[in-house]
């Protein structure tokens, strides 16, 4: 078992964020072609990406496709797929935490960065 590095961990954000970044360009474009969209329904779409993007990538397919680009996956410590609830956790947490969560991987043995350590899942090479 090889735990992924931060550097890893790091590009696959990269990855994701920019995958998030042109999904959203993509749905504004789109949307500007119809007229009377509601405010909400944008709205209720940039949130959904934004929130559920990761912790259905991590709980149905163990790694968004950054992390999949990368090589890398996120398991519970049986190996199995991260449940949907604690993937939304580890999300949260991650995001308000920031990059000191991320810091924290070459402090530990396991590499876990916070988010990780706090629901048990474990971020590995594939």
């Amino acid at each position: 078992m090889e735990y992924a590095s931060l550097s890893d961990r790091i590009k696959a954000l990269v990855i994701d964020q920019i995958i998030l970044i042109v999904t959203m360009f993509m749905t504004s474009e789109v949307l500007g072609n119809f007229e009377n969209v509601p405010t909400y329904l944008r709205f209720i779409l940039f949130v959904s990406y934004f929130f559920l993007y990761e912790p259905v990538s991590i709980a149905f397919f163990k790694g968004t496709i950054g992390q999949q680009f990368i090589n890398i996956r996120v398991e519970n410590e049986k190996g199995n797929a991260v449940n949907f609830f604690a993937a939304v956790l580890r999300m949260i947490i991650k995001y308000s935490l920031g990059w000191i969560s991320l810091l924290t991987v070459h402090g530990d043995s396991r590499k876990q960065a916070i988010h990780d350590n706090l629901v048990n899942s474990l971020v590995l090479r594939n």
